[in-house]
């Protein structure tokens, strides 16, 4: 019999393009994951908030994925701070649409915001509920940007709820599952690790370097290093700012030829950092080598990660960071720091580097070093190609499913046993 799943994500629709808003690498796991999913035979419907007047009730994302608009609240423009206030007309909605359909195995809730909407619906409904956190508070908070913001309690409190009410977590790596149990009390039997993946097909060396600058318009003979994501302190853009600054200090011969991107939009209630960060680089002097970009379409972003010569992810956390897998499988090193996920999505000394901490003199370091060893990034790109070889949405796809079969199986115990 062929499985239904009902996904939910309700801050951010998978439709929405990435590296802008709230919309990130969360949009591409589900999209991609669903997509593989219904490939092996699983009808998946993914539900989220109508925020246009002009979206269609459903849209088909893929064959067998279909996204639901769900209307709820007045102001179409919400922030995703501004969801918990409506977790009651969410919530109502998402049982409205699953209560007019009742042929569904079971609920996949993405972020906090989801699993908290998802709860009340689960447990009325009798459905499995499956969880994946993609980041956590508690973790969050521990390793914040100066002058961030913790995030709330009521965060908090709703992951802790979540944990304790869902039939099984997914983690994305070995830390994020020992971190769901360290921290929030998760019941280590039903945390499971999967690993999320890279769009292998997409995301190659294609025709190389100079042919993707001659795309995009760069200097074949630059010195180029490429920030991709959402602009917000958590994801550390202000550090590869204050580290050019630093390389060119201590490196002036290499200000000729160095350029620094950096690809992303605003996110959320950080709406002026862009500006902000405009200002520290005319403030440090080095607009003429750091150029921001504003998001490109994922068909366009390959080209801007085979461009670079180094990719820069510098996090504060991440449960994974799938542009540094993008990077690599497009044959690009990149340097992260050595936090959550990214001690797994980059192999340390063979796909890139990995920093500890978030001094701007230790990664100007790093990064001055690289540029100038060219022999040493083309050892890189290579372990960078074979590393992200490793990671593919099938893969993902198949992890998530066999969670499904076990969570199924054992709730079909428990049923029988009742009766």
């Amino acid at each position: 019999m062929q499985r239904r799943v009902a996904m939910l994500m309700v801050h951010t629709c998978p439709l929405e393009q990435a590296g802008i808003g709230d919309a990130g690498g969360m949009n591409i796991y589900v999209a991609e994951s669903a997509a593989r999913m219904a490939a092996q035979g699983v009808e998946v419907d993914i539900f989220t908030r109508r925020d246009h007047l002009d979206l269609p009730a459903v849209v088909e994302l893929s064959p067998g994925v279909n996204v639901h608009h769900l209307d709820a609240g007045h102001d179409l423009h919400w922030t995703k701070e501004q969801v918990p206030a409506h977790f009651k007309e969410l919530t109502a909605e998402f049982k409205k649409a699953l209560s007019s359909d009742q042929s569904y195995d079971l609920i996949h809730s993405h972020y906090w915001l989801s699993g908290k909407v998802a709860m009340p619906v689960a447990k009325e409904l009798k459905l499995p509920l499956i969880h994946t956190m993609h980041t956590m508070a508690r973790v969050k908070n521990l390793n914040l940007a100066e002058g961030e913001t913790p995030e709330p309690m009521i965060r908090v409190q709703g992951e802790t709820q979540i944990v304790a009410a869902a039939n099984a977590l997914t983690a994305n790596t070995d830390a994020e599952a020992a971190s769901l149990v360290s921290l929030y009390e998760a019941c280590p039997d039903i945390v499971h690790v999967v690993t999320p993946g890279v769009d292998l097909y997409n995301f190659t060396p294609g025709a190389g370097r100079i042919a993707a600058r001659k795309v995009i318009g760069i200097d074949p003979d630059a010195h180029v290093i490429t920030f991709v994501g959402r602009i917000q302190p958590h994801k550390g853009p202000e550090l590869l700012i204050r580290a050019t600054s630093e390389m060119l200090s201590h490196s002036p011969q290499l200000r000729p030829k160095l350029r620094v991107y950096i690809v992303g939009g605003a996110s959320g209630a950080n709406g002026s950092e862009v500006e902000r960060l405009k200002e520290l680089v005319v403030w440090l002097g080095i607009d003429d080598v750091v150029k921001f970009n504003p998001p490109v379409p994922r068909t366009e972003l390959p080209n801007w990660y085979r461009a670079a010569d180094l990719v820069c992810v510098p996090s504060y956390s991440e449960s994974f960071g799938l542009v540094a897998l993008e990077a690599q499988a497009c044959g690009t090193p990149v340097v992260a720091t050595a936090v959550g996920g990214l001690r797994t999505a980059v192999a340390d000394g063979i796909s890139g580097v990995l920093v500890d901490g978030h001094d701007p003199r230790a990664w100007s370091s790093v990064l001055a070093r690289l540029i100038q060893e060219p022999q040493r990034r083309v050892l890189l790109s290579m372990g960078a190609i074979e590393h992200a070889s490793h990671f593919g949405w099938d893969a993902t796809a198949r992890g998530t499913l066999d969670i499904y079969d076990q969570v199924l199986t054992e709730a079909a115990r428990v049923n029988k046993s009742i009766g």
